[in-house]
């Protein structure tokens, strides 16, 4: 069985990706029959990223009454999390899909060279199915970890602007100008623009929270909101709250400081420290077993 199991994974591994190539190419010409002619933009992605961008949306076009409201929804906040609020749904299944019959395809070619049975590479299409979560939950947290980073800074700005006799929208549009680039300049920017467009100062501020999706932004705005409320001084509020990030970003750096020897442990234990003992002992041990 293992002998014609070796004999014909070759075959297999054509079948399969000759298969999966029809499917892609199928899925292509259908997507690009269905919607009608667009001007080329010169500013489009090219080359394998181009392709590979214009594949996932042409897949996700073929999935778009595929895609449930509840999943919807809770993308397209996720996307609004990772800065992306212009990515579909639609296109993130596309992308599952697409990564799952890319990934099936290694674990197949892998199995083959392996000798290993070639059902083994469902695992391999299941990592690629998740990997798409995997990539937008580290998105977020890289964007998350910038903004809350930045956010001691900026808010100083603020409560310079706001105790320099600014008020809050004049406060904020020179932070806006004299701030770091970066996602939370963007988000404040966005800010500025909802309060300019007619929005009250609150409703600006919890979507603020809402899109940023960090505990410590959310603190941050329902202090303010209730500030404004009670018709206490902001520029107070701000310079207690700048404190308080400032005071918890010295103690996540300490609690990195004091984790840093528990993480050192395993690399120490399983790369460093074989190393040292073959080093070391391996003259003696060869000594007494060949030297007499």
């Amino acid at each position: 069985m293992r002998t014609a199991l070796l004999h014909y994974g070759p075959l297999a591994v054509a079948v399969c990706v000759g298969g999966a190539l029809f499917v892609l190419a199928l899925a292509v010409l259908r997507a690009r029959a269905a919607r009608p002619a667009k001007a080329v933009d010169p500013e489009a992605p090219r080359g394998v990223r181009g392709v590979g961008l214009g594949l996932v949306r042409r897949l996700g076009d073929l999935n778009a009454g595929r895609v449930k409201p509840a999943f919807a929804d809770k993308m397209k906040r996720r996307f609004i999390a990772m800065g992306r609020p212009d990515y579909r749904p639609e296109d993130f299944l596309g992308q599952q899909i697409l990564y799952l019959l890319l990934f099936g395809l290694l674990g197949l070619m892998l199995m083959n060279m392996l000798g290993r049975p070639l059902w083994y590479a469902v695992a391999f299409a299941l990592f690629g199915y998740a990997f798409p979560h995997i990539w937008v939950n580290d998105q977020i947290k890289k964007r998350q970890r910038a903004i809350s980073r930045a956010m001691p800074y900026h808010i100083d700005l603020l409560t310079l602007s706001v105790e320099a006799g600014l008020d809050f929208q004049a406060a904020l549009a020179k932070v806006v100008e004299k701030g770091i680039a970066g996602p939370l300049l963007d988000e404040m920017s966005l800010i500025l623009r909802e309060i300019r467009v007619g929005k009250t100062r609150a409703e600006a501020l919890r979507n603020f929270a809402e899109r940023i999706q960090l505990g410590e932004v959310s603190t941050f705005v329902s202090n303010l909101v209730q500030a404004d409320r009670m018709g206490t001084s902001m520029g107070k509020v701000l310079r207690i709250q700048s404190t308080q990030m400032r005071v918890a970003r010295n103690q996540r750096a300490e609690k990195l400081a004091n984790e840093a020897p528990v993480k050192m442990l395993l690399p120490l234990i399983a790369c460093i420290f074989p190393t040292v003992f073959l080093v070391l002992f391996g003259p003696i041990i060869y000594r007494l077993m060949y030297g007499g």
